[in-house]
């Protein structure tokens, strides 16, 4: 009996480092999670094309401009430049390629929601876009 409870004690303990060591995996990982899932599943991604498709692209393009900007002065790298793939570019030039990357993931979440795949995960009532003119 003795021996019984030492190996359930032991499966728990491998167990919990099992956990530990999952989550230790996944912990950085996490912002990247959360933005791909906000953009897939929140996001009503009909009316926003509609809304970029009107212009509302320039918008998107100038915040992402903006972030580079801020985050390229406000946090600079150590080094002064970034190892991107084996290159070295400068503090800028590797701000823009992350926040461009982040946008791009952006647009393919938009397509994979609009193709129909996430339509079991998260079904969404079908909006029509506004086509009635509020203004007179």
């Amino acid at each position: 009996m003795e021996q019984l409870l030492h190996a359930i004690l032991q499966l728990v303990l491998g167990l919990w480092q099992l956990v530990i060591a999952l989550l230790a995996l996944v912990l950085p990982w996490t912002p990247l999670i959360a933005w791909i899932a906000f953009w897939t599943f929140a996001v009503d991604w009909t009316r926003l094309r509609d809304i970029l498709l009107r212009g509302g692209w320039v918008v998107v393009a100038l915040i992402a401009l903006m972030a580079v900007l801020v985050w390229g002065t406000l946090s600079p790298p150590p080094q002064g430049t970034h190892s991107l793939l084996g290159l070295t570019v400068g503090n800028y030039a590797g701000k823009f390629v992350y926040v461009a990357g982040l946008v791009c993931l952006m647009f393919i979440c938009g397509s994979v929601q609009l193709s129909g795949c996430c339509a079991r995960c998260c079904p969404q009532p079908a909006t029509e876009p506004e086509t009635v003119d509020h203004h007179g």
